[in-house]
C-alpha cells in the first residue's frame, strides 16, 4: 500500500491572466504596442515533397503588423509567384504545388519580418529543406566464405537521406535477425559478429532502410554466408556441449575491436544532446563490454547501457561530463581496452534574455542579453531588423557590450531591438520592445472572482493589472488593516499574493489596489477554505490465486461541500470497469482474478479543487507458464539427457517438473509419467529402456496448479535387448468345469526391449509331476482343457522378444474349473437367541463334495406368517452368508412374533449345492414400531386435537399408548403430563392451559415386552396468536369504533331507502294460506302484477314454500336465483315468502295489489340489488 506524491494543485480560478513571478508586465492589446513574433517554424525545417510547403510565421501588435520575407538574405516576393501565396492576417508563407512545379527549387534560408508603425520584428533564420529518400545503388553480392570461429561485418552503407534513415536487419524472408551480444548491429547500421558460427548459415542477411517523411523501406539485395567448419552441423551433442568452441574445434583467442579500430579515439558532443560511445569487439569465446569513466564513476542518473553493454549512452550532456573514458572487452583468454577522449562543446544558450521595456515619458531603463557558449559567442544589436551601427543616432540611447541603456525616454524611443549571439555551432535570436505610454493603472482579470482553496495547501491569488509608469500594488483583508506582506504573506513583484499555508482565518475578502502618479485601481478576491480530500483507508497490498475473488478498499473524507468522484487507475492508466469488475463507493471487487489482472491499483478521489491517491499492488499467482526450448544431449545407451528453459513461474515459485515421455509402437499418443525433479533444476538425466522410440515433455508444477505440457522434444529410439522382466499378476481359473484360463497382465514399451514380443506359457499338474506343456502366445491369456475338475496346476509364463528370452519365471499355482457341490450341511440346529435374532450350528460337508473352492455356507430364511392372524405379511427369502469353513453362525434382524423357515446350502465359485432340510422356528413377541401419522391439529384457541393409526409393526398383541407432553414458551417449560390409553384408542384431545404456550407430544406403542419406539410432534403456532394477545384492547381502540360506527350509518342508510320505495306503492300478490289460485280472469295485465306459480304446479292451499327457497320453472325466464343470493329466501311466521323482484331484461317494475307483511333489513338491501 502506497501513497504516491500528488501532482501541485492547480487551481484554474487563480488566473485568467497568467504571469510569471518575476517576468515582466504584458501591455494590453487596445493599447499601441510594436510587434511581438508569437509562432513561427523551426530553425531547421524539413518537409515531406508530397505535400505543400508551410513555413509559419505569427506576430501581435497594434496596430496590426505587415509581413514581408526574404530568402537567402534578398527581398522574396510573394506578389511575383502564383504558387506562393501568404495566409491572411498572417505572416505564414504557403506554397502549393498541386499546379506543378519542384519543391526542391524553394530550398533555401528564410526570415520573415513583422512591422507596424512602432517597429519591426524578426523571425528565426529557417533553413527550409525537402525530404529525400533516394534508391539503393543496384549491386550483386557474392557470397561471404568465412572460417568458422572469425569476425566477420556485414557493412550496410545506406543510401544518404534527409533526415538520416532508420536501419534494421532482416532476411529475404522479411524475418528479423536474432542479436545478441555475439551478433549485433552497430550505430553505423553495419552488423557484428564477434565470431561466426556455423548455425549463421541458416538464413541470409538483408540491410533495410526506412525512411521518415515517405513511410517507405527500402532493402539491399541479401548477404549468404558460407561458414566453413570442421564438424557437421547436425551433431547436436557437440552443438549443446558446454565448452562448445574447444568441443568443435575453433580456435579460442583473445578479444581485438571492430569498432572503432586501435587503442584510443575522441569523440565531439554538444551541451544538452545525447553522448553515444561504442565499442564492438571480437573474440572467442564472445567477450563481455564494461564501461569506466577516468578519475570518476559514470553518471549514474542519466547513463543506460545500450546493445548488450556494446553503447554506453548519457543524455543531456553538460560540460561535466567530458573527460576520457574507455571501454574494456574481456574473455577467458584476456582483455583489450579503448579509450575515448570527449570534449563538450556548445551552441549559444541563454543566461539572460531581453524582454520587453515598457516606460513612462522621462523615466529611464535598459536591455540585457547575455549568453555562453563554446566558443564564447558574440553579441551583435539590432534595431527593427537593420544593424544598430546603421540606426539613426539617438541621445538616449547607449550600447555597452551586452546591455542598451535608455536614459530620460521619450515617445520618439520606441522600437524594437534585436539581439543575435552565435558561435560555430550555431546561433539564438530575441526581439524586445521598448514601448513609452502615460496609462492610468488598470486591472486586466474580471472583478469579485470566488476562489476556493484546499485547507494547509500553498495558495497564490493573482491580481493581473497595467499601467506607465508601472503601478505599485498592495493587499488588504477584510477591507481593514495595513498592506498584508510578511510572515504567512509574501508579495512577489508582478503583485501576485502567496499564502504559505492556508488556514481556517484566512477565509475572507482580499482586495488588490494598484497605484502609480496618473491614478490607482482595485479590485477583489473572495476566498473560500475547503477541507482537503484524504484516503483514510487505503487499498492493501494482495497476493491471491487466479480465480478467487478479491476486494480493494478506498474509503475517502472530502468536504461536504464539493462533488466526490472516486475512480480507479491500473498500472497508471485508467481502470476499464468489465462485467468482472464491481465498483461502489468504497471498493473495488475483482471476481474470478485473471493473471491480467496482476498489477498496481489507484484509488483516486477527487473533487473539483484537489484530489488524493491511494496505490497497492495486486499480485495473482497463476499456474506457470510451460516449459520451452527442450534439448536431448548426452545420448547413451540407456540413459540421455534432457534440458529444458523453465516458463514464467507467475508469482509462485515452482515445486517440482514433471517429465513424461510417448512412444510410438505400444500406444502412440498417450503419455506417461516417467520422472519428477525439483523445481530448482532444469536438466536432468533420464534412465531410458531398451527399444523405445522416445519422446519427451515437461511439465511444471506450483501451488497453484500444473502448467500446459511443453512441446515435444526430438525422438530418440534406444537399442533392443532381451527382456529383463516376464509379465505380473499371472493367474490360473478355471470358466467351465474342465478347463483353466491362464492370464496375465502385458508388458509395456518399456520393459518389452526388442520386437516382437511375445509369451512362453507353460503348465503341469501339481501332483503328477508330468512334464511341462508349453505354447507360444502373442496376446493376454490362454485356455487349457479339457482339465479334471478343480485340480491344481503349476504354471509359468516367460517373456520373449527378438533378442531372446526373459528370465526364468516364477511358478504360479492355479485351478481348473468347479463344478457345483454335491452334498448339504446336515444336523442343522436352530436356537433362538432373542425376538429378532437366532444362532445356527451345523455339521460341515466333506472336502471332496465341494468340488470346488468352498467360499461359504449360506442359510436361506423367510417369514412364513405373524402370530398375529389379522397381518398379512411378506414371505421373500433372505439369505445369511457364513464365509470359510465355519460351523456356527448367527441371523440376525427378523422380525419379532412370526413363524420362520430355514434351508442352509454349501457354496463355491461355481454356485450353491443341494439344500440342507427345512427347519422351522418361532420369534418371540417384542415392542412394537412407532404409532404411524401421529397427526397434532389445533382446532381452536382452547383445544388440541391429538390422532395416530397403529404401527406398521406391532411385534406382539399391542397393550396400550403411553403419551407424555408438556407446554413450552420459548426455553420456558411447563410440567411433563403422562396419559396411557387402551390400544384402541386413537384419538385424545388436550385443553391448553393458555392460548399463548405451544406443547410437545411424545408418543408409544406397548406390548407385553415393553414400549416400543415413540414419535414426537409439536402444536403449530396460532396464527391468531397476535390477535389473542391484542384482543382485549381493540374495542378501545379509535379505528374500531370508527368502523363500527360507519357500519351502522350504512345500514341505516339503506333501511331509509327501502322505507321510501316502499312508500312509493311497490306491491305484490303473496298469497295467503288460504288464498285460491288466480283464474284466468284476473287482471294481471292490466295492474301489472306477476304470478309466480305454473297451472301444472300449483300448491295446495294450507301448503308452504320449499325451505330452499325455489320454484319450478317452466313458461317463465326468470328463476329465484336471478333475484336473490343463491335462491334463499325469506319467510314470514306463517311460513309464506316476502321478497321483491325485478323482472330480467330490464323489465319495469310492476306494481301489486296487497302487501302481507313490513319489509325487513334483509328484504330491503336485496331491494336495491
Amino acid at each position: 500500500m502506497a501513497r504516491p506524491q500528488p501532482p501541485p494543485w492547480v487551481h484554474a480560478a487563480f488566473l485568467l491572466c497568467f504571469l510569471s513571478l518575476g517576468g515582466a508586465i504584458e501591455i494590453p492589446m487596445d493599447l499601441s504596442q510594436p510587434p511581438t513574433i508569437t509562432k513561427q517554424s523551426v530553425k531547421d525545417h524539413i518537409v515531406d515533397p508530397r505535400d505543400n510547403i508551410l513555413i509559419e510565421c505569427e506576430a501581435k501588435g497594434n496596430p496590426a503588423p505587415s509581413f514581408h520575407w526574404t530568402r537567402n538574405s534578398r527581398f522574396f516576393n510573394v506578389a511575383k509567384d502564383p504558387r506562393v501565396s501568404m495566409r491572411r492576417r498572417s505572416g505564414t508563407l504557403v506554397i502549393d504545388f498541386r499546379s506543378g512545379g519542384r519543391p526542391e527549387e524553394y530550398e533555401g534560408e528564410y526570415q520573415c519580418f513583422a512591422r507596424n508603425k512602432f517597429g519591426t520584428a524578426l523571425s528565426n533564420r529557417i533553413r527550409l529543406q525537402v525530404s529525400k529518400s533516394p534508391l539503393w545503388p543496384k549491386e550483386n553480392l557474392d557470397p561471404v566464405v568465412v572460417q568458422e570461429g572469425a569476425p566477420l561485418t556485414l557493412q550496410c552503407n545506406p543510401p544518404p537521406g534527409l533526415p538520416s534513415p532508420v536501419i534494421f536487419w532482416m532476411s529475404s524472408a522479411m524475418e528479423p535477425i536474432t542479436q545478441d551480444k555475439r551478433v549485433s548491429q552497430g550505430h553505423n547500421g553495419d552488423l557484428y559478429f564477434s565470431n561466426v558460427m556455423v548455425q549463421d548459415m541458416q538464413t541470409d542477411y538483408s540491410c533495410n532502410a526506412r525512411f521518415h517523411f515517405t513511410h517507405t523501406i527500402q532493402q539491399k539485395n541479401p548477404f549468404t554466408l558460407k561458414v566453413l567448419t570442421n564438424h557437421p552441423y547436425n551433431d547436436s551433442s557437440l552443438r549443446n556441449h558446454p565448452d562448445m568452441y574447444s568441443a568443435r574445434g575453433v580456435a579460442e583467442r583473445t578479444p581485438t575491436f571492430m569498432y572503432p579500430l586501435g587503442t584510443a579515439s575522441s569523440q565531439m558532443v554538444l551541451r544538452g544532446m545525447d553522448l553515444l560511445l561504442e565499442c564492438i569487439a571480437s573474440g572467442v569465446p564472445t567477450p563481455d563490454i564494461a564501461w569506466y569513466k577516468k578519475g570518476g564513476d559514470l553518471p549514474s542518473h542519466k547513463a543506460k547501457f545500450e546493445n548488450f553493454n556494446k553503447a554506453l549512452r548519457i543524455t543531456n550532456v553538460s560540460e561535466e561530463d567530458s573527460g576520457e573514458y574507455f571501454c574494456l572487452a574481456s574473455n577467458k583468454m584476456g582483455s583489450i581496452r579503448h579509450t575515448i577522449s570527449v570534449r563538450v562543446k556548445a551552441a549559444p544558450y541563454w543566461l539572460d534574455e531581453p524582454k520587453n521595456l515598457i516606460l513612462a515619458p522621462g523615466e529611464d531603463g535598459r536591455l540585457v542579453c547575455r549568453a555562453n557558449g563554446n566558443p564564447k559567442p558574440t553579441v551583435q544589436w539590432m534595431v527593427n531588423g537593420e544593424p544598430l551601427q546603421s540606426a539613426p543616432p539617438n541621445p538616449n540611447r547607449e550600447v555597452a557590450g551586452d546591455t542598451i541603456i535608455f536614459r530620460d525616454t521619450q515617445i520618439s524611443s520606441r522600437a524594437v531591438y534585436q539581439c543575435n549571439t552565435s558561435n560555430e555551432h550555431g546561433y539564438l535570436l530575441a526581439n524586445a520592445f521598448v514601448s513609452v505610454l502615460d496609462v492610468p493603472p488598470r486591472m486586466l482579470s474580471p472583478r469579485n472572482q470566488l476562489i476556493r482553496v484546499i485547507l494547509y495547501n500553498r495558495t497564490r491569488l493573482d491580481c493581473p493589472f497595467f499601467g506607465s509608469p508601472i503601478p505599485t500594488l498592495r493587499w488588504f483583508k477584510n477591507g481593514q488593516g495595513s498592506n498584508l506582506d510578511g510572515g504567512n504573506y509574501h508579495v512577489y513583484e508582478n503583485g501576485s499574493l502567496e499564502i504559505k499555508m492556508i488556514r481556517k482565518e484566512d477565509q475572507g475578502i482580499y482586495t488588490c489596489v494598484a497605484t502609480n502618479i496618473l491614478g490607482k485601481a482595485e479590485n477583489q478576491v473572495r476566498l473560500e477554505v475547503k477541507d482537503p480530500t484524504r484516503i483514510y483507508r487505503m487499498p492493501e497490498d494482495q497476493v491471491v490465486k487466479r480465480g478467487t475473488t478479491v476486494q480493494l478498499e478506498c474509503r475517502v473524507k472530502h468536504d461536504p461541500s464539493l462533488k466526490l468522484t472516486v475512480s480507479w487507475m491500473k498500472d497508471d492508466e485508467p481502470l476499464y470497469i468489465g462485467n468482472r469488475m464491481k465498483k461502489e463507493d468504497d471498493s473495488l471487487t475483482i471476481f474470478g482474478v485473471a493473471e491480467r489482472d496482476q498489477g498496481s491499483y489507484t484509488c483516486v478521489a477527487s473533487t473539483e479543487l484537489d484530489q488524493d491517491l491511494a496505490k497497492a499492488y495486486l499480485t495473482v499467482l497463476g499456474r506457470p507458464d510451460r516449459p520451452r526450448d527442450l534439448e536431448l544431449t548426452d545420448l547413451a545407451e540407456r540413459s540421455v539427457r534432457l534440458t529444458w528453459i523453465p516458463g514464467d513461474d507467475n508469482n509462485s515459485p515452482i515445486t517440482d517438473y514433471v517429465v513424461q515421455f510417448e512412444e510410438d509402437q505400444f500406444q502412440p499418443g498417450v503419455w506417461h509419467d516417467h520422472s519428477k525433479f525439483p523445481g530448482s533444476v532444469n536438466s536432468a538425466v533420464l534412465q531410458l529402456s531398451p527399444y523405445v522410440n522416445y519422446q519427451f515433455r515437461v511439465i511444471a508444477v506450483n501451488e497453484v496448479g500444473s502448467s500446459h505440457p511443453s512441446l515435444p522434444s526430438e525422438r530418440y529410439r534406444t537399442s533392443g535387448a532381451p527382456p529383463e522382466s516376464n509379465p505380473g499378476d499371472v493367474k490360473g481359473e478355471g470358466t467351465r468345469k474342465n478347463n483353466m484360463e491362464i492370464t496375465w497382465t502385458p508388458m509395456n514399451a518399456t520393459s518389452a526391449f526388442g520386437p516382437n514380443l511375445r509369451y512362453i506359457v507353460k503348465w503341469r499338474r501339481r501332483e503328477t509331476r508330468e512334464s511341462w506343456n508349453n505354447v507360444t502366445v502373442w496376446g493376454s491369456r490362454y485356455v487349457v482343457g479339457p482339465t479334471p475338475v478343480y485340480v491344481p496346476y503349476e504354471i509359468r509364463v516367460q517373456a520373449e522378444n527378438d533378442f531372446g528370452k526373459g528370465p526364468e519365471p516364477e511358478t504360479v499355482i492355479g485351478y481348473s474349473g468347479e463344478d457345483y457341490p454335491r452334498a448339504a450341511p446336515t444336523d442343522v440346529k436352530v436356537r433362538v437367541l432373542n425376538s429378532t435374532a437366532i444362532s445356527l450350528q451345523w455339521n460341515r460337508v466333506y472336502s471332496d463334495t465341494v468340488q470346488g473352492q468352498l467360499r461359504e455356507y449360506r442359510a436361506y430364511y423367510w417369514r412364513e406368517s405373524s402370530l398375529l392372524k389379522s397381518l398379512w405379511v411378506s414371505q421373500k427369502r433372505q439369505q445369511a452368508g457364513f464365509p470359510g469353513d465355519r460351523l456356527r453362525g448367527v441371523v440376525s434382524r427378523l422380525f419379532p412374533y412370526s413363524n420362520y423357515k430355514l434351508e442352509m446350502v454349501v457354496v463355491n465359485g461355481r454356485g450353491d449345492g443341494p439344500r440342507s432340510e427345512t427347519k422351522e422356528f418361532t420369534t418371540p413377541e417384542g415392542v412394537p414400531s412407532a404409532p404411524r401419522r401421529f397427526r397434532v391439529r389445533q382446532p381452536s384457541l382452547q383445544t388440541i386435537s391429538l390422532e395416530w393409526d397403529h404401527p406398521e409393526h406391532p411385534n406382539g398383541i399391542l397393550t396400550g399408548y403411553s403419551l407424555r407432553y408438556l407446554a413450552f414458551n420459548g426455553t420456558k417449560l411447563g410440567k411433563q403430563i403422562v396419559e396411557n390409553f387402551s390400544p384402541n384408542q386413537t384419538k385424545f384431545t388436550v385443553q391448553r392451559a393458555d392460548p399463548v404456550s405451544r406443547y410437545r407430544f411424545t408418543l408409544s406403542a406397548r406390548t407385553q415386552v415393553g414400549s416400543g419406539e415413540a414419535v414426537t410432534e409439536e402444536s403449530p403456532a396460532s396464527p391468531n396468536e397476535a390477535y389473542t394477545n391484542n384482543q382485549t384492547d381493540i374495542a378501545t381502540q379509535g379505528w374500531f369504533i370508527g368502523l363500527m360506527c360507519a357500519i351502522a350509518l350504512l345500514v341505516l342508510i339503506l333501511l331509509i331507502v327501502c322505507f321510501i320505495k316502499r312508500s312509493r306503492g311497490g306491491k305484490y300478490p303473496v298469497r295467503e294460506k288460504k288464498d285460491v289460485p288466480l283464474g284466468p280472469e284476473d287482471p294481471k295485465e292490466e295492474d301489472g302484477s306477476f304470478d309466480y306459480s305454473d297451472e301444472d304446479n300449483k300448491p295446495l292451499q294450507g301448503s308452504q314454500t320449499s325451505l330452499d327457497g325455489t320454484i319450478k320453472q317452466q313458461e317463465s325466464d326468470d328463476s329465484l336465483v336471478d333475484y336473490g343470493e343463491g335462491g334463499e329466501g325469506q319467510f314470514n311466521e306463517d311460513g309464506s315468502f316476502i321478497g321483491q323482484y325485478t323482472v330480467k331484461k330490464d323489465k319495469e317494475e310492476t306494481e301489486g295489489n296487497e302487501s302481507s307483511e313490513a319489509t325487513s333489513p334483509v328484504n330491503a338491501i336485496y331491494s336495491l340489488a
